[in-house]
C-alpha cells in the first residue's frame, strides 16, 4: 500500500464531520455504547430506528446522535497528529479537552472533536409510484425525506411515439414537497413496456413534429403541476443518435428556459469519452455539462439484480466516474447517484438465472441478525456485506449500504466540491443516511 492510499484509508475510516459512527463489536451492548459516547439508549434506538435494540449484530454500524464526536487515542498518536487529521488547530483541541498541548496521551483516552462548518449541498431523490395511486409507503417516505431534499423527482413521465406522455400518479406529493420547500422535478423517460427503448427515443430525436409536441406537453404539464425542473433520463440511445440527442437538448433548453424551467439530465457512469456500449456512447458529458443546469451521474448498479454479487455503488468505481466527469463537466453541476438499497444473491451465481432480491439497509441488518451472522466490511468498495445459508441449504451473499458507506460518498462529494447527491429511490428505509446527510451538509432549498 502506498503512502497516499494509506492516508486516504485512514481518513475515510476515522474522519467524521459531526455524528459519530460506531461499529458493533463482540460483547457490545446498547447501554455500554451509549455510556461510552455520553448519550442514551433511547437516543440510539431513535436515531437508528432499531427494531431489536437488545440484539445488536456484530459489524453493524450505528450512528451516535451527539454534537461533534469522540476520538479514542491509538498507539503512536499525538495531539498534533489527531488535530491535523480532523483539521483543527492542536491548541484549540487541547483547550477543548482541558489537556496540556504537549502532554503525552494515553491509549484509549477519549478526545472530543467539535463539529465543523457545513457546506451547502443539492439533494435530489427519485420517487416511483406505480399503478393508479401513490402508495401509503411512498407518501410516508416523501413526508419523512423532503425536509432533506432540494428536489423530489417524480419518476416518470414515459414517452409515446407521437410525443405524448404517460403521467404517473401524483396524489398529494405536490403538497408534501411544498410543505417542506422541496422543488418538484419532472422526470421524462424513454420507457416503453417497462424497458428503455432505443427505437422509441430514435423517433423522438429525429422527428421534429414529435419533438415539438413533446416539448409543448412538458411545458404545459410542468406549469400546471408546479414542476421547477425537467429531468431527461433517456437511456440506451443508439450511438448514431448522439448528435441528435445533443440537438434535442439544445432545443429543449431554449424552450424550457423561456418557460422559466430548469433542465437536468441523467448520465450513464462513464470513465472516458471513448467508452463503448449502448448505455454510454450517446451520452456526451461535455455537452451535457454545458447545456444542463445540473446532471446526475448514475453511479450505482455495479452490483445489480441480474449480475454477480458485489457492492451496488463501490466507492472505487464511483471515484473513477467522478474523476472523468470533472474533466468534462463543471463540478458545481454534478450530482452523484446513490442507491438506497442492497441485494441478496443466491449462490452460485448463474448468468440469466435467479434474480437477486432487493432489500433495504434495515432489512439487511434484520436478515443478518435472523441468520446469526456477522456483518463484514469491504475496505476497497467501502461497503458492508455478509453471507448466510437459507433453510434449503443454499448460500446467499448480501451487499447493502450503511452509515460507513454513505459517509464515504459524502467525503467524496466534499473532496471534489460537487454540487450534490441524487438518491435512487425512495421507499426502502435507510434512516442513518438522512441523519448523516443533515449533519454533513446544509441542504439547499430553491426560492
Amino acid at each position: 500500500m502506498s503512502i497516499s492510499s494509506h492516508k486516504y484509508k485512514y481518513q475515510t475510516q476515522v474522519r467524521r464531520d459531526l455524528l459519530q459512527i460506531h461499529v458493533v463489536k463482540q460483547g457490545d451492548t446498547l447501554f455500554a455504547i451509549a455510556n461510552t459516547y455520553g448519550t442514551t439508549t433511547e437516543a440510539l434506538i431513535a436515531a437508528n430506528e432499531l427494531d431489536a435494540p437488545n440484539q445488536l449484530v456484530i459489524g453493524q454500524a450505528l450512528v451516535i446522535p451527539i454534537v461533534g464526536q469522540f476520538y479514542f487515542v491509538q498507539p503512536g498518536d499525538s495531539l498534533f497528529a489527531i488535530a491535523q487529521a480532523f483539521g483543527i488547530p492542536y491548541q484549540e483541541l487541547a483547550q477543548i479537552n482541558h489537556i496540556q498541548p504537549n502532554a503525552p496521551l494515553s491509549v484509549g483516552e477519549r478526545i472530543y472533536i467539535p463539529p465543523r462548518t457545513k457546506s451547502d449541498l443539492t439533494a435530489l431523490a427519485y420517487i416511483e409510484p406505480f399503478g393508479s395511486t401513490v402508495s401509503e409507503t411512498l407518501q410516508n417516505a416523501a413526508t419523512k425525506t423532503t425536509p432533506y431534499l432540494t428536489y423530489l423527482a417524480l419518476f416518470s413521465y414515459s414517452l409515446n411515439r407521437d410525443g405524448s406522455l404517460n403521467p404517473p400518479p401524483i396524489n398529494n406529493l405536490t403538497q408534501i414537497a411544498a410543505s417542506n420547500q422541496a422543488a418538484l422535478s419532472m422526470v421524462v423517460t424513454n420507457l416503453e413496456e417497462g424497458a428503455f427503448s432505443t427505437e422509441l427515443i430514435h423517433i423522438i430525436l429525429t422527428v421534429q413534429a414529435v419533438q415539438n409536441n413533446l416539448l409543448d406537453q412538458i411545458i404545459n404539464i410542468a406549469t400546471e403541476v408546479g414542476f421547477k425542473d425537467v429531468h431527461f433520463d433517456f437511456e440506451f440511445i443508439s450511438p448514431e443518435d448522439r448528435e441528435a440527442y445533443n440537438n434535442f437538448l439544445r432545443k429543449a433548453q431554449e424552450r424550457l428556459s423561456q418557460a422559466g424551467l430548469l433542465m437536468s439530465t441523467a448520465l450513464a457512469p462513464k470513465t472516458s469519452s471513448t467508452q463503448q456500449g449502448l448505455l454510454y456512447e450517446a451520452h456526451d458529458y461535455a455537452f451535457h455539462g454545458e447545456i444542463s443546469d445540473f446532471v446526475v451521474l448514475m453511479t450505482y448498479e455495479w452490483g445489480y439484480s441480474g449480475g454477480p454479487p458485489m457492492a451496488v455503488s463501490p466507492i472505487n468505481e464511483v471515484r473513477k466516474v467522478v474523476e472523468y466527469a470533472i474533466t468534462e463537466i463543471p463540478v458545481d453541476k454534478i450530482l452523484i447517484g446513490q442507491n438506497l438499497y442492497g441485494y441478496d444473491w443466491t449462490l452460485p451465481f448463474v448468468e440469466g438465472g435467479e434474480q437477486a432480491r432487493a432489500l433495504s439497509p434495515q432489512q439487511a441488518i434484520a436478515l443478518a441478525r435472523q441468520q446469526n451472522v456477522a456483518i463484514q466490511y469491504d475496505e476497497t468498495a467501502q461497503a458492508p456485506f455478509f453471507t448466510y445459508y437459507d433453510s434449503n441449504g443454499s448460500q446467499h451473499e448480501v451487499w447493502f449500504e450503511d452509515a460507513r458507506s454513505i459517509q464515504a460518498k459524502f467525503d467524496l462529494i466534499k473532496e471534489f466540491n460537487l454540487l450534490g447527491i441524487a438518491y435512487w429511490k425512495l421507499g426502502l428505509a435507510f434512516p442513518q443516511n438522512w441523519l448523516l446527510l443533515r449533519d454533513n451538509f446544509n441542504i439547499t432549498k430553491l426560492e
